[in-house]
C-alpha cells in the first residue's frame, strides 16, 4: 500500500509539473492499478459515511464534514472527485493529516456507490434523491434504484439516513433493516410519478404519497419544517445557513441527521454547518467584465427548478451558460423539461457552446433573451450597467470556467 502510495504521489506531481492537471485524480488511478483493493484497505479500520444523491450530495457532504469536524478529526474528498479514483486519492493523499482511525465521510457518485460497498460493508448511507441526470452516461432513474436496492439487501450490515419523500430512495433503502428516515420535501415529481415498486401512478397528499399495492412513504424521524428542523424528540432547531435556497436547507437537515447517527449532536453540528458559505465554487462573488457576479450551478431538470428559487428577483437579469461535454452530459435535451418560463420579466443572457439550443427554448418559453458567445467581453452592452451583483448560471464546464476567469477560489474544504 505505501508503494502505490508513493507512486499515486509521484504521478500526481509530474502532472502538476506538466501542466495537465491538479494531480488528483491520476494519482488514485495509478494507486488503484498499483493496489487493485486499495479502497477497502484505506477504509479500513474507520467509520465510513457514503453521501450520494443526484442533486445536493456535494454540499451535504460538506455540511456533513463541516458537522463532524467541530468534533474531531474527518477525511472527506474536497475535491468533489467522487468516482472511486477519486475517492482513493483523498485517502491516499489528504491535504492534511489526521488520525488513522478518523472517520470519513465521502461523496460518491449514484452509480458507483454499489461497487464502493463492497469494501465497506458496514458503512452510514445517506441517501438525498434520485432525477434524471446525464442519461448519455446514467441510467433511467429506476434503473438506478435497482440496482443500489440489490446492492442493499445483500450487504444487511449496512445502515441509512435516507430521504422519505423521494419515491425511488425510499424503495431501494427500505431493503435495509436500519433506516432514519428525514423528511425534506421533494418539489420535483416528475421523476416519480410511477410506483418503483409495482409500476402503477403514485397517489400524493402534499408531502404523502402512496401506492395502490401497499408501497408508501414511511413516517419520517427528522422534519424540514418551515426553515426549522424537528428532531425524533420533538425537539425544534433553527437553521442559520449562510448558503442560500430551500434545496440547501434540504441538504443540511440531511448532513444534520447524519451527523447525528455518527454521534455529533445538534448542537454541535448546527453552528458549524452554519459556517459553510461556498461548495466547490458555488455561491461565490466574482468579477467578471467588471461585474460583480455570483455563481450558481445548474446541472438537470430537477437542480434547475430548485435554482431558480435562488436568484434574484426580477427583473435583474440573468447569465445563463449551457456547455454540453462529457461533464455536463453531451445530450442538451434536457432543456425542455426545465420550467424556464419561471425566468419571464427579466432579460436572460444565453452563452456557452449550446447558448443557441437555450435560446430557441428561451423562445418557446416567451422569455426576453440576447445571444451572446462571450458576455464577459462587453458586460455593459449585454445586461446593463449597475453596481449590484449579477447572477451567473452554468452547466458544470461552463460554471467551471466562468469561476477560473474570476479568479474564484477552489473549495478547499
Amino acid at each position: 500500500m505505501r508503494a502505490a502510495t508513493g507512486l499515486g504521489r509521484f504521478a500526481g506531481a509530474m502532472s502538476r509539473t506538466l501542466r495537465r492537471g491538479d494531480g488528483f485524480v491520476i494519482g488514485g488511478r495509478v494507486v488503484l492499478a498499483a493496489c487493485p483493493d486499495a479502497f477497502a484497505r484505506l477504509c479500513s479500520g474507520r467509520r465510513v459515511a457514503f453521501v450520494s444523491a443526484t442533486n445536493g450530495k456535494t454540499t451535504t457532504t460538506k455540511l456533513l464534514a463541516a458537522a463532524m469536524r467541530a468534533a474531531g478529526s474527518v477525511l472527506t474528498n474536497n475535491s468533489g472527485a467522487n468516482m472511486p479514483a477519486g475517492l482513493v486519492a483523498a485517502l491516499a493523499m489528504p491535504t492534511q493529516r489526521v488520525p488513522d482511525d478518523a472517520p470519513v465521510v465521502l461523496e460518491a457518485d449514484e452509480t458507483y456507490l454499489p461497487g464502493l460497498l463492497r469494501g465497506t460493508p458496514e458503512a452510514l448511507l445517506v441517501l438525498g434523491n434520485l432525477s434524471r441526470d446525464q442519461l448519455d452516461r446514467l441510467s433511467e432513474v429506476a434503473m438506478v434504484a435497482r440496482r443500489w436496492r440489490t446492492t442493499f439487501a445483500a450487504m444487511p450490515g449496512l445502515s441509512a439516513v435516507a430521504n422519505a419523500d423521494d419515491p425511488h430512495i425510499v424503495w431501494a433503502a427500505s431493503a435495509l433493516a436500519d433506516v432514519t428516515w428525514v423528511s425534506v420535501g421533494n418539489s420535483w415529481t416528475a421523476d416519480s410519478v410511477l410506483c418503483p415498486s409495482c409500476g402503477a401512478i403514485l397517489r400524493r397528499d402534499e408531502r404523502d404519497w402512496s401506492c395502490e399495492c401497499g408501497f408508501r412513504r414511511p413516517s419520517p424521524s427528522w422534519v424540514l419544517d418551515d426553515g426549522t428542523v424537528v428532531d425524533p424528540a420533538g425537539a425544534r432547531h433553527g437553521l442559520a445557513l449562510r448558503l442560500p435556497g430551500r434545496a440547501n436547507e434540504a441538504n443540511a437537515v440531511m448532513a444534520l441527521a447524519a451527523a447525528h447517527a455518527l454521534g455529533v449532536p445538534p448542537e454541535t453540528a448546527l453552528p458549524a454547518m452554519a459556517s459553510v458559505e461556498s461548495v466547490g465554487g458555488r455561491y461565490q462573488t466574482v468579477t467578471l467584465g467588471g461585474r460583480h457576479v455570483r455563481l450558481l450551478l445548474g446541472k438537470n431538470p430537477a437542480g434547475w427548478a430548485e435554482m431558480f428559487g435562488m436568484l434574484a428577483p426580477p427583473p435583474a437579469p440573468v447569465v445563463i451558460a449551457i456547455n454540453a461535454r462529457a461533464a455536463d452530459g453531451k445530450d442538451p435535451s434536457w432543456l425542455w423539461d426545465v420550467p424556464f418560463e419561471n425566468l419571464a420579466g427579466r432579460l436572460v443572457v444565453a452563452t456557452g457552446e449550446r447558448r443557441h439550443d437555450l435560446a430557441v427554448r428561451l423562445t418557446y418559453a416567451g422569455v426576453e433573451h440576447v445571444t451572446v458567445e462571450d458576455p464577459w467581453t462587453a458586460m455593459p452592452a449585454a445586461v446593463g450597467a449597475s453596481d449590484e451583483p449579477l447572477d451567473a448560471v452554468g452547466t458544470y464546464t461552463a460554471f467551471r470556467e466562468m469561476l477560473r476567469r474570476g479568479g474564484g477560489a477552489r473549495d478547499a474544504g
